[in-house]
């Protein structure tokens, strides 16, 4: 079996980030709501400030293999900040394809983010899953994640279109 390598996305891998994104968002049953393009991806992960960084799995063929590497998933996140902690980061999307699932990258993703969050100096590591995604709520407590709902019963909320229009009063 060919090895996986976690690094950094680049601007080219824009491309196969995006059809990650969209396969995550069917499997969320959320599809409509992707309205992201790779131009975007690439404006605001690749510029001079980025909003977001990402991570790549990608797997290397062996030697005796002719194709190249290819990306089957993906992390993205970004920095933050807590009033009460200091520097955070927020890992906003982790998704590995279903044929490669059970492998451990998406441990390794996230192990790769740790790693980022400490060499940055957050004392938090942040992420939120769908209640019905059992096997990420398990995957991520048995990595040592807290569940703040049912710890501390934070609920998430969010402003946007109409909604965020009205409260700037535009």
């Amino acid at each position: 079996m060919a090895s996986v390598s976690i690094r950094e996305a680049k601007e080219g891998d824009c491309g196969s980030i995006l059809r990650l994104i969209r396969e995550l968002a069917e499997y969320e049953k959320l599809s409509d709501q992707v309205k992201i393009s790779e131009e975007a991806l690439i404006a605001d992960g690749f510029g001079e400030n980025p909003f977001y960084h990402c991570l790549v799995a990608e797997i290397l063929p062996t030697p005796m293999e002719s194709q190249e590497p290819h990306v089957v998933g993906y992390g993205l996140y970004y920095f933050s900040y807590s009033t009460w902690k200091g520097r955070n980061i927020y890992l906003e999307d982790i998704y590995v394809m279903p044929e490669y699932r059970g492998q451990g990258i998406g441990t390794k993703i996230i192990r790769k983010v740790a790693e980022v969050a400490l060499d940055k100096g957050c004392t938090q590591f942040r992420l939120t899953v769908l209640d019905w995604n059992k096997n990420a709520i398990g995957l991520y407590k048995s990595l040592g994640a807290q569940d703040l709902t049912e710890a501390e019963g934070w609920h998430s909320f969010r402003f946007e279109g109409e909604a965020m229009r009205e409260l700037a009063g535009k």
